[in-house]
């Protein structure tokens, strides 16, 4: 199979000046790595005031994230400054006795042990996208990165709140968070300085898209909380936080169904997007992906009982989790001393573990810059352990890893069995980083119908 080279960033030979890479950090996180950065296991550098450890190997990445998480399990300033406005004190970027007491009422929401039961949900959907795309005319151009931002919306919505978001309310949230990603500081300027956590920070612009999301979230609360009907954040608005036994205040209970909103939308729908795009460059692996999604489903839509028989499928969600990991960059600050790698870390170090560059490594991956959905198919060759890591690890994994996954195959087996996806002559695809990693602000793409 002849394997595509998708874009990214170009890799200096050598130490950025601080002023250019402060500017490229602002642009994206993307482009502050060097060349020399895709093959160490770890890097200690200091950034203004502020030292840190980048862990680069499976076995730096599992002491710090798993062997030393209890003092590593503060996000970094600049995670939780730039979605506080946002999250508030959701289970995302919180800390401490509030981090434990509600990830215990809501890891149920998404556990595995439920996907069968949230499966129907992302059917459903995918059947109704499907059915949509079917009425359009041949040729027509979408936007792929806003339309798996509906979807997943509605997914995400139907899974959690019991009722659908509707096309106004998840365009809402779309244009919104893209809008608030564009405005958030890409770098936390007083903590790198060294000034702390009660020191002013600007949020120029970010406001208006916070009250269009929360009144949204706020809506579908409201819906399903008074509705009557079985959902998910109903049970967990009724769970008791372990230690009180008190059920979690309002504010409490409408961060953390902002975060499940978020994080279970946004990612999904880059991780959606991302895959069209490497399909439609690649298409020996767009065909076998078509050629099984046909071959399992005959024309219906995906469900819970096919995600075993389409591997590779999955092998390709796996890949462009690999290329492109929704959260490339994952940094926590160190409330007490550590060791890491032979790396004494003094307290307020920032350690960070960086999909991006781990994803890539020259001694880790075979051409890692390649799409090789191949590498993930059972029977392939092994991977080192923690190699690999697109939704974290250790006590903070994302709690919705398997939605996600399970979400990923069904939509794409759904859809990409009957059309294809060309990129639009005009579109110019590019990775940015900002809270996430996406394929720039749209993605135009030709819609096809297979023969």
């Amino acid at each position: 199979m002849d394997h595509f080279v998708p874009p990214f960033p170009e890799r200096p030979t050598r130490r950025l000046p601080l002023p250019e890479l402060l500017r490229r950090a602002r642009r994206s996180f993307l482009e502050v790595w060097q060349d020399g950065h895709f093959e160490q296991d770890v890097i200690p550098t200091k950034v203004l005031a502020q030292r840190l450890l980048i862990c680069n190997s499976p076995d730096s990445v599992q002491q710090a994230f798993i062997d030393q998480h209890e003092a590593l399990e503060r996000k970094s300033p600049q995670m939780r400054h730039a979605l506080e406005p946002l999250l508030g004190d959701g289970l995302f970027i919180s800390d401490g006795l509030v981090w434990k007491e509600r990830r215990r009422v809501v890891t149920p929401v998404t556990h595995q042990s439920r996907l069968h039961l949230l499966a129907p949900v992302m059917t459903a959907i995918a059947a109704e996208r499907h059915a949509a795309w079917a009425a359009l005319p041949t040729g027509t151009t979408l936007d792929v990165l806003a339309a798996m931002g509906h979807l997943t919306a509605e997914v995400i919505c139907g899974a959690l709140f019991g009722r659908r978001i509707g096309a106004a309310g998840a365009a809402t949230v779309v244009d919104a968070f893209r809008r608030y990603q564009a405005r958030v500081g890409n770098i936390d300027l007083p903590s790198l300085a060294g000034l702390p956590d009660w020191f002013p920070r600007l949020r120029r612009g970010v406001s208006p898209e916070v009250r269009r999301i929360h009144a949204v979230v706020d809506q579908l609360v409201a819906g399903a909380l008074a509705g009557g009907e079985s959902s998910l954040i109903g049970a967990m608005a009724a769970a008791a936080l372990p230690g009180s036994g008190q059920r979690m205040d309002a504010n409490a209970f409408r961060n953390e169904a902002a975060t499940l909103f978020m994080a279970g939308h946004e990612t999904t729908a880059n991780l959606l997007a991302w895959a069209c795009y490497l399909l439609s460059q690649a298409p020996a692996a767009e065909e076998r992906l078509a050629a099984e999604a046909r071959s399992v489903l005959g024309g219906r839509a995906a469900g819970w009982d096919d995600l075993a028989r389409l591997p590779f499928t999955r092998a390709v969600v796996d890949e462009t989790l690999r290329l492109y990991p929704p959260v490339p960059l994952l940094a926590r600050q160190a409330q007490a001393p550590v060791t890491i790698a032979g790396h004494a870390v003094a307290r307020g170090t920032l350690v960070v573990v960086v999909p991006w560059l781990l994803h890539r490594h020259r001694r880790l991956w075979d051409r890692p810059d390649h799409f090789i959905p191949e590498r993930f198919l059972p029977g392939a060759a092994e991977r080192p352990r923690h190699a690999y890591v697109p939704f974290s690890l250790g006590p903070r994994v994302c709690t919705g890893m398997g939605f996600g996954l399970a979400e990923a195959v069904i939509v794409l087996a759904t859809l990409l069995q009957d059309f294809r996806l060309r990129l639009a002559p005009e579109a110019r695809v590019f990775p940015i980083c900002r809270l996430t990693l996406r394929p720039g602000e749209s993605l135009p793409m030709v819609l096809e119908r297979r023969g």
